[in-house]
């Protein structure tokens, strides 16, 4: 009984050597887990309004200005609303899953529409309409790097089908505390589309979260896109507003 006590007793030392060198590590935790912890740093878990500003230069081109309303609901329910320019206020954005459609004044039966798509500028559809990567893209640990003394899981993103944004995303997260920091986009044929910059992060919903996202053409020099995130603020959205024959009287 001795014996088998020792070799009890030895077996959970080792055990709990090993759990602890794990953790210390930080092998415990899931790129998985990152994604979702930095998703939840940009956006709430609940349902949410915020106004989207973005602002595009380009060398020999004049400046550019549209804002939006967007309404999230989880992953799954998305409403983008023109709000400026003018000449295309009423246009909304409706996002099902990963079905998108577009509804316009003039034009009485909403059109289909792909996330990779552009909105304006460096931005696409999905950039605005989905409000997380977790659903999105399946995450793996490439790498840690240190910048500036912080060190950063640089995670690989891969889509998990052919229907979200991109097809993939180089993203690093600040291990520390799961802020994002920065993005590559990829094509379907692995060629660098844009970058992004998590900037300005400020106190927004009891949480500090990045309130400006810069994306750069990766193909065209000096063009980008600034997106200003403001007035953000929980809403209870009923199911009902994502829906077609919701938004046909809103028109």
């Amino acid at each position: 009984m001795k014996k088998k006590s020792s070799r009890y007793l030895l077996l959970t030392v080792i055990c709990i050597f090993v759990t602890t060198v794990s953790a210390a590590s930080g092998d415990t935790i899931s790129a998985q887990s990152i994604l979702e912890k930095s998703d939840q740093t940009r956006f709430p878990r609940a349902s949410f309004q915020v106004d989207v500003t973005i602002h595009t230069t380009a060398p020999g081109q004049p400046a550019d200005m549209h804002q939006y309303r967007v309404l999230s609901k989880g992953n799954e329910n998305g409403l983008v609303m023109t709000t400026e320019p003018a000449s295309e206020r009423g246009q909304i954005l409706l996002m099902k899953g990963r079905d998108l459609w577009i509804f316009m004044p003039d034009i009485s039966q909403p059109v289909r529409l792909s996330m990779s798509q552009r909105l304006t500028g460096q931005v696409a559809n999905g950039d605005v309409a989905r409000a997380n990567f977790a659903g999105d893209y399946n995450a793996t640990i490439l790498r840690t790097d240190t910048i500036d003394s912080e060190k950063y899981y640089v995670l690989e993103l891969t889509g998990v089908d052919r229907g979200v944004t991109y097809h993939k995303v180089l993203y690093w997260v600040r291990q520390s505390n799961f802020w994002p920091y920065r993005a590559e986009f990829y094509s379907l044929s692995d060629r660098l589309l844009k970058t992004a910059r998590y900037e300005n992060y400020q106190l927004v919903l009891g949480q500090q979260r990045p309130t400006r996202l810069v994306m750069e053409d990766a193909l065209h020099k000096g063009e980008q896109s600034v997106l200003e995130y403001s007035a953000m603020k929980l809403r209870d959205l009923p199911d009902k507003v994502f829906t077609k024959d919701y938004l046909k009287k809103m028109e």
